[in-house]
Protein backbone atom coordinates (compact mmCIF):
# COMPACT_ATOMS: atom_id res chain seq x y z
CA UNK A 1 0.00 0.00 0.00
CA UNK A 2 3.33 2.36 0.76
CA UNK A 3 4.74 1.74 -2.46
CA UNK A 4 5.05 4.90 -4.93
CA UNK A 5 4.25 4.17 -8.40
CA UNK A 6 5.03 6.36 -11.30
CA UNK A 7 3.89 6.05 -15.00
CA UNK A 8 7.33 4.67 -15.69
CA UNK A 9 7.37 2.08 -13.44
CA UNK A 10 3.41 1.19 -14.87
CA UNK A 11 4.70 0.44 -18.43
CA UNK A 12 4.63 4.03 -20.15
CA UNK A 13 7.89 5.91 -20.20
CA UNK A 14 6.85 10.00 -21.17
CA UNK A 15 10.32 10.73 -21.30
CA UNK A 16 11.53 8.43 -24.04
CA UNK A 17 8.40 9.06 -25.65
CA UNK A 18 9.32 12.57 -25.91
CA UNK A 19 12.75 12.04 -26.83
CA UNK A 20 11.27 9.60 -29.69
CA UNK A 21 8.95 12.50 -30.80
CA UNK A 22 12.25 14.94 -30.87
CA UNK A 23 14.41 12.30 -33.17
CA UNK A 24 11.52 12.07 -35.85
CA UNK A 25 11.35 16.04 -36.45
CA UNK A 26 14.04 15.52 -39.05
CA UNK A 27 11.49 12.96 -41.10
CA UNK A 28 8.59 15.67 -41.04
CA UNK A 29 10.90 18.83 -42.34
CA UNK A 30 9.23 19.61 -45.60
CA UNK A 31 9.71 22.16 -48.23
CA UNK A 32 5.84 22.19 -48.83
CA UNK A 33 4.63 25.60 -48.08
CA UNK A 34 1.21 24.73 -47.32
CA UNK A 35 2.58 23.13 -43.95
CA UNK A 36 2.21 25.77 -41.82
CA UNK A 37 2.69 24.20 -37.92
CA UNK A 38 5.60 23.52 -36.43
CA UNK A 39 6.75 20.11 -35.27
CA UNK A 40 4.98 19.13 -32.02
CA UNK A 41 2.01 21.25 -32.77
CA UNK A 42 -1.42 19.51 -31.47
CA UNK A 43 -2.89 19.50 -34.61
CA UNK A 44 -1.53 19.48 -38.37
CA UNK A 45 -2.15 22.72 -40.52
CA UNK A 46 -2.34 22.23 -44.03
CA UNK A 47 -3.43 24.88 -46.32
CA UNK A 48 -5.89 24.66 -48.63
CA UNK A 49 -4.06 25.61 -51.93
CA UNK A 50 -4.07 22.65 -54.87
CA UNK A 51 -2.51 24.00 -57.80
CA UNK A 52 -4.09 23.73 -61.66
CA UNK A 53 -7.54 22.59 -59.71
CA UNK A 54 -10.74 25.08 -60.46
CA UNK A 55 -12.98 22.97 -58.28
CA UNK A 56 -11.10 20.61 -55.92
CA UNK A 57 -12.94 17.45 -54.29
CA UNK A 58 -10.83 15.98 -51.28
CA UNK A 59 -10.88 12.73 -51.54
CA UNK A 60 -9.61 10.83 -48.13
CA UNK A 61 -9.12 7.39 -47.06
CA UNK A 62 -8.17 5.50 -43.51
CA UNK A 63 -6.04 1.97 -44.54
CA UNK A 64 -3.68 -0.49 -42.16
CA UNK A 65 -1.76 -2.98 -43.74
CA UNK A 66 -3.64 -5.58 -42.50
CA UNK A 67 -1.68 -8.99 -40.80
CA UNK A 68 1.36 -8.37 -43.23
CA UNK A 69 2.76 -6.55 -40.63
CA UNK A 70 3.02 -9.02 -38.18
CA UNK A 71 5.41 -10.71 -40.51
CA UNK A 72 7.24 -7.57 -41.53
CA UNK A 73 8.13 -6.90 -37.85
CA UNK A 74 9.08 -10.49 -37.07
CA UNK A 75 11.30 -10.38 -39.77
CA UNK A 76 13.33 -7.14 -39.85
CA UNK A 77 11.27 -5.68 -42.32
CA UNK A 78 9.72 -2.63 -40.72
CA UNK A 79 10.68 -0.19 -43.85
CA UNK A 80 9.03 -2.65 -46.25
CA UNK A 81 5.44 -2.49 -44.23
CA UNK A 82 5.73 1.55 -44.13
CA UNK A 83 5.90 1.69 -47.78
CA UNK A 84 2.98 -0.94 -48.21
CA UNK A 85 0.70 0.97 -45.52
CA UNK A 86 1.79 4.63 -47.85
CA UNK A 87 1.54 3.13 -51.48
CA UNK A 88 -1.88 1.10 -50.55
CA UNK A 89 -3.76 4.53 -49.35
CA UNK A 90 -2.12 6.06 -52.65
CA UNK A 91 -3.43 3.56 -54.80
CA UNK A 92 -7.24 3.92 -52.80
CA UNK A 93 -7.45 7.35 -54.04
CA UNK A 94 -5.64 7.47 -57.26
CA UNK A 95 -7.87 5.62 -58.50
CA UNK A 96 -10.71 7.84 -58.59
CA UNK A 97 -8.13 10.47 -60.59
CA UNK A 98 -6.70 12.12 -57.12
CA UNK A 99 -3.48 13.65 -56.25
CA UNK A 100 -2.42 12.47 -52.83
CA UNK A 101 -1.12 15.39 -50.80
CA UNK A 102 -1.10 14.57 -47.18
CA UNK A 103 -0.87 11.83 -44.82
CA UNK A 104 -0.98 11.33 -41.24
CA UNK A 105 0.03 8.45 -39.55
CA UNK A 106 -0.84 6.41 -35.90
CA UNK A 107 2.08 3.77 -34.44
CA UNK A 108 0.43 2.10 -31.39
CA UNK A 109 2.58 0.03 -29.85
CA UNK A 110 3.33 -1.72 -26.30
CA UNK A 111 6.58 0.22 -25.73
CA UNK A 112 7.96 2.44 -27.18
CA UNK A 113 11.64 1.53 -28.82
CA UNK A 114 12.53 4.71 -30.36
CA UNK A 115 15.19 3.05 -32.79
CA UNK A 116 12.42 0.85 -34.18
CA UNK A 117 9.65 4.13 -34.18
CA UNK A 118 12.36 6.66 -35.85
CA UNK A 119 12.52 3.97 -38.60
CA UNK A 120 9.23 3.85 -39.06
CA UNK A 121 8.39 7.69 -38.81
CA UNK A 122 11.58 8.03 -41.83
CA UNK A 123 10.65 5.31 -44.23
CA UNK A 124 6.63 6.41 -43.87
CA UNK A 125 7.86 9.73 -44.42
CA UNK A 126 10.18 8.55 -47.39
CA UNK A 127 7.22 6.50 -48.96
CA UNK A 128 4.99 9.92 -48.86
CA UNK A 129 7.93 11.85 -50.55
CA UNK A 130 8.24 9.25 -53.11
CA UNK A 131 4.59 9.70 -54.34
CA UNK A 132 4.41 13.79 -54.48
CA UNK A 133 2.65 13.82 -51.19
CA UNK A 134 3.84 14.98 -47.39
CA UNK A 135 4.07 13.19 -43.82
CA UNK A 136 2.32 15.98 -42.08
CA UNK A 137 1.66 14.39 -38.81
CA UNK A 138 0.23 11.76 -36.44
CA UNK A 139 0.33 9.88 -33.47
CA UNK A 140 2.45 7.82 -31.35
CA UNK A 141 1.13 5.76 -28.54
CA UNK A 142 2.49 3.32 -25.90
CA UNK A 143 -0.53 0.98 -24.98
CA UNK A 144 1.27 -1.81 -22.16
CA UNK A 145 -0.93 -4.62 -21.17
CA UNK A 146 -3.04 -3.68 -24.95
CA UNK A 147 -0.23 -4.85 -27.09
CA UNK A 148 2.88 -6.59 -26.04
CA UNK A 149 6.43 -5.43 -25.65
CA UNK A 150 7.71 -4.94 -29.76
CA UNK A 151 4.45 -5.22 -30.83
CA UNK A 152 3.39 -2.93 -33.45
CA UNK A 153 0.10 -1.54 -35.06
CA UNK A 154 0.29 0.94 -37.96
CA UNK A 155 -2.12 2.75 -39.78
CA UNK A 156 -2.61 6.10 -41.55
CA UNK A 157 -4.91 8.33 -43.32
CA UNK A 158 -4.81 10.31 -46.72
CA UNK A 159 -5.50 13.70 -48.21
CA UNK A 160 -6.21 13.49 -52.17
CA UNK A 161 -7.26 16.21 -53.81
CA UNK A 162 -8.62 16.12 -57.62
CA UNK A 163 -11.36 18.57 -59.81
CA UNK A 164 -14.49 17.83 -59.54
CA UNK A 165 -14.81 17.81 -63.46
CA UNK A 166 -11.62 15.06 -63.65
CA UNK A 167 -12.94 12.58 -61.03
CA UNK A 168 -12.94 9.26 -62.25
CA UNK A 169 -15.60 6.70 -60.88
CA UNK A 170 -16.39 4.58 -63.23
CA UNK A 171 -19.69 6.24 -64.98
CA UNK A 172 -18.23 6.69 -68.11
CA UNK A 173 -17.91 3.20 -68.41
CA UNK A 174 -19.89 1.54 -71.48
CA UNK A 175 -20.52 -1.70 -73.68
CA UNK A 176 -17.46 -2.39 -75.77
CA UNK A 177 -14.82 -0.74 -73.29
CA UNK A 178 -11.95 -2.77 -72.49
CA UNK A 179 -10.11 -3.96 -69.33
CA UNK A 180 -6.52 -3.33 -68.54
CA UNK A 181 -4.68 -4.95 -66.13
CA UNK A 182 -1.71 -3.25 -63.91
CA UNK A 183 0.90 -5.94 -63.13
CA UNK A 184 1.02 -6.87 -59.44
CA UNK A 185 4.53 -7.29 -58.04
CA UNK A 186 3.02 -9.98 -55.87
CA UNK A 187 0.49 -10.24 -52.77
CA UNK A 188 0.52 -6.70 -52.38
CA UNK A 189 -1.28 -6.49 -48.99
CA UNK A 190 -4.29 -9.17 -49.09
CA UNK A 191 -4.56 -13.04 -48.27
CA UNK A 192 -1.77 -13.03 -45.21
CA UNK A 193 -3.53 -14.49 -43.06
CA UNK A 194 -3.75 -17.52 -45.11
CA UNK A 195 0.25 -17.47 -45.85
CA UNK A 196 0.82 -17.22 -42.52
CA UNK A 197 -1.20 -20.24 -41.81
CA UNK A 198 1.05 -22.01 -44.58
CA UNK A 199 3.82 -20.87 -43.12
CA UNK A 200 3.29 -22.67 -40.13
CA UNK A 201 1.70 -25.90 -40.97
CA UNK A 202 4.44 -26.20 -43.97
CA UNK A 203 7.63 -24.35 -42.76
CA UNK A 204 9.44 -26.18 -45.71
CA UNK A 205 7.42 -23.19 -47.95
CA UNK A 206 10.33 -21.06 -46.83
CA UNK A 207 12.89 -23.00 -49.26
CA UNK A 208 11.17 -22.45 -52.28
CA UNK A 209 12.15 -19.29 -54.43
CA UNK A 210 10.26 -17.04 -56.05
CA UNK A 211 11.79 -15.30 -59.51
CA UNK A 212 15.07 -15.90 -57.91
CA UNK A 213 14.12 -14.51 -54.50
CA UNK A 214 13.19 -16.52 -50.97
CA UNK A 215 9.90 -16.95 -50.30
CA UNK A 216 10.21 -14.56 -47.40
CA UNK A 217 11.38 -11.76 -49.75
CA UNK A 218 8.91 -12.10 -52.22
CA UNK A 219 6.06 -11.84 -50.01
CA UNK A 220 7.15 -9.03 -48.10
CA UNK A 221 8.20 -6.86 -50.82
CA UNK A 222 6.22 -4.20 -50.62
CA UNK A 223 2.80 -3.27 -52.39
CA UNK A 224 3.43 -1.47 -55.54
CA UNK A 225 2.39 2.02 -56.33
CA UNK A 226 0.50 2.73 -59.34
CA UNK A 227 0.54 7.02 -58.97
CA UNK A 228 3.46 7.81 -61.25
CA UNK A 229 2.55 5.31 -63.84
CA UNK A 230 -0.82 6.81 -63.98
CA UNK A 231 0.11 10.73 -63.34
CA UNK A 232 0.16 11.54 -66.73
CA UNK A 233 -2.68 9.89 -67.79
CA UNK A 234 -5.17 11.42 -66.04
CA UNK A 235 -4.99 14.83 -67.68
CA UNK A 236 -5.97 12.90 -71.17
CA UNK A 237 -8.83 12.02 -69.98
CA UNK A 238 -8.95 8.72 -71.53
CA UNK A 239 -9.61 6.51 -68.41
CA UNK A 240 -13.32 5.59 -67.66
CA UNK A 241 -12.52 3.54 -64.66
CA UNK A 242 -10.11 2.29 -62.19
CA UNK A 243 -10.17 -0.19 -59.69
CA UNK A 244 -7.55 -1.27 -57.09
CA UNK A 245 -7.81 -5.07 -56.48
CA UNK A 246 -7.58 -5.59 -52.89
CA UNK A 247 -9.34 -8.04 -50.82
CA UNK A 248 -12.13 -9.76 -52.82
CA UNK A 249 -9.89 -10.11 -55.86
CA UNK A 250 -10.65 -9.03 -59.27
CA UNK A 251 -14.48 -9.74 -59.08
CA UNK A 252 -14.99 -7.90 -55.30
CA UNK A 253 -13.46 -4.78 -56.84
CA UNK A 254 -13.99 -4.42 -60.25
CA UNK A 255 -17.47 -4.71 -59.70
CA UNK A 256 -17.25 -1.41 -57.05
CA UNK A 257 -16.85 0.93 -60.48
CA UNK A 258 -19.39 -0.59 -63.21
CA UNK A 259 -22.44 1.28 -63.69
CA UNK A 260 -25.74 -0.37 -63.69
CA UNK A 261 -26.53 -2.85 -66.86
CA UNK A 262 -23.74 -3.69 -67.75
CA UNK A 263 -20.78 -6.22 -66.75
CA UNK A 264 -16.98 -6.94 -66.89
CA UNK A 265 -15.97 -10.50 -68.74
CA UNK A 266 -12.52 -11.38 -67.47
CA UNK A 267 -10.98 -13.63 -69.41
CA UNK A 268 -8.42 -15.77 -67.01
CA UNK A 269 -6.63 -16.99 -69.67
CA UNK A 270 -5.28 -13.81 -70.16
CA UNK A 271 -3.76 -12.93 -66.70
CA UNK A 272 -0.46 -13.05 -66.11
CA UNK A 273 -0.34 -14.96 -63.37
CA UNK A 274 2.45 -14.16 -60.71
CA UNK A 275 4.58 -17.12 -59.53
CA UNK A 276 4.23 -16.74 -55.67
CA UNK A 277 0.43 -17.64 -56.28
CA UNK A 278 1.37 -20.60 -57.75
CA UNK A 279 2.91 -21.76 -54.60
CA UNK A 280 0.67 -20.88 -52.56
CA UNK A 281 -1.51 -22.99 -54.37
CA UNK A 282 0.05 -25.89 -54.46
CA UNK A 283 0.80 -26.06 -50.79
CA UNK A 284 -2.67 -24.83 -49.45
CA UNK A 285 -4.41 -27.10 -52.24
CA UNK A 286 -6.12 -23.94 -52.48
CA UNK A 287 -8.95 -24.15 -55.32
CA UNK A 288 -9.31 -21.29 -58.07
CA UNK A 289 -12.25 -20.14 -57.16
CA UNK A 290 -10.78 -19.56 -53.65
CA UNK A 291 -7.58 -17.66 -55.47
CA UNK A 292 -9.06 -15.07 -57.36
CA UNK A 293 -11.22 -14.24 -53.88
CA UNK A 294 -8.20 -13.92 -52.03
CA UNK A 295 -5.70 -13.02 -54.01
CA UNK A 296 -5.18 -10.02 -56.69
CA UNK A 297 -3.45 -12.99 -58.94
CA UNK A 298 -1.24 -10.63 -60.75
CA UNK A 299 -3.42 -7.75 -61.51
CA UNK A 300 -2.82 -4.87 -59.07
CA UNK A 301 -5.31 -2.58 -60.82
CA UNK A 302 -7.79 -2.93 -63.71
CA UNK A 303 -7.91 -0.01 -65.88
CA UNK A 304 -11.37 0.77 -68.17
CA UNK A 305 -10.78 2.49 -71.77
CA UNK A 306 -12.30 2.29 -74.84
CA UNK A 307 -10.37 0.16 -77.26
CA UNK A 308 -9.21 2.68 -79.25
CA UNK A 309 -7.35 4.36 -76.50
CA UNK A 310 -6.25 1.31 -74.98
CA UNK A 311 -2.61 0.92 -76.92
CA UNK A 312 -1.44 4.13 -75.96
CA UNK A 313 -2.05 3.58 -72.46
CA UNK A 314 -0.19 0.56 -72.28
CA UNK A 315 2.28 1.98 -74.20
CA UNK A 316 2.64 4.95 -71.46
CA UNK A 317 2.39 2.06 -68.83
CA UNK A 318 5.24 0.15 -70.02
CA UNK A 319 7.51 2.84 -70.44
CA UNK A 320 6.73 4.02 -67.01
CA UNK A 321 7.92 0.14 -66.08
CA UNK A 322 4.41 -0.79 -65.73
CA UNK A 323 3.48 -4.10 -67.36
CA UNK A 324 0.22 -4.46 -68.38
CA UNK A 325 -2.27 -5.91 -71.47
CA UNK A 326 -6.21 -6.36 -71.98
CA UNK A 327 -7.83 -9.23 -70.27
CA UNK A 328 -11.33 -8.85 -70.50
CA UNK A 329 -14.13 -6.43 -71.95
CA UNK A 330 -17.29 -4.67 -70.96
CA UNK A 331 -20.51 -6.23 -71.82
CA UNK A 332 -24.28 -5.92 -71.05
CA UNK A 333 -25.42 -7.46 -67.24
CA UNK A 334 -25.97 -6.68 -63.86
CA UNK A 335 -22.93 -4.71 -62.35
CA UNK A 336 -21.30 -8.11 -62.40
CA UNK A 337 -17.73 -9.53 -62.76
CA UNK A 338 -17.34 -12.74 -64.98
CA UNK A 339 -14.91 -15.22 -65.51
CA UNK A 340 -14.10 -17.25 -68.74
CA UNK A 341 -11.61 -19.75 -69.23
CA UNK A 342 -9.16 -20.47 -66.49
CA UNK A 343 -6.05 -19.12 -64.69
CA UNK A 344 -2.34 -20.10 -65.99
CA UNK A 345 0.36 -20.68 -63.81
Amino acid sequence: MNEKLSYAMVGVDIDNADATKKDMQKSLETTDSRVINKSGAFAALFEAKFEGIDNPVLVLKAEEPGSKQLLSFQHNKVGNICYDLINHLVNDIIVMGAKPEAVLDIILCGKIQKDIVVEVVEAISNACRAQDCVLIGGETSEQPKVLSEGSYMLNASILGVVDKHKIIDGSKIVVGDVVIALASNGLHTNGYTLVRTLMDRYPHILEEKVQGESFLDAILTPHRCYYQNLKELFPKDIIHGLAHITGGGIQGNLNRILPSGIDARIDLDKIKTHPIFEILKRYGNVDDEEMLKTFNMGVGITLVSSPENASQIIEHLKSTGCDACIIGEIVDGEQCVEFINNLKY
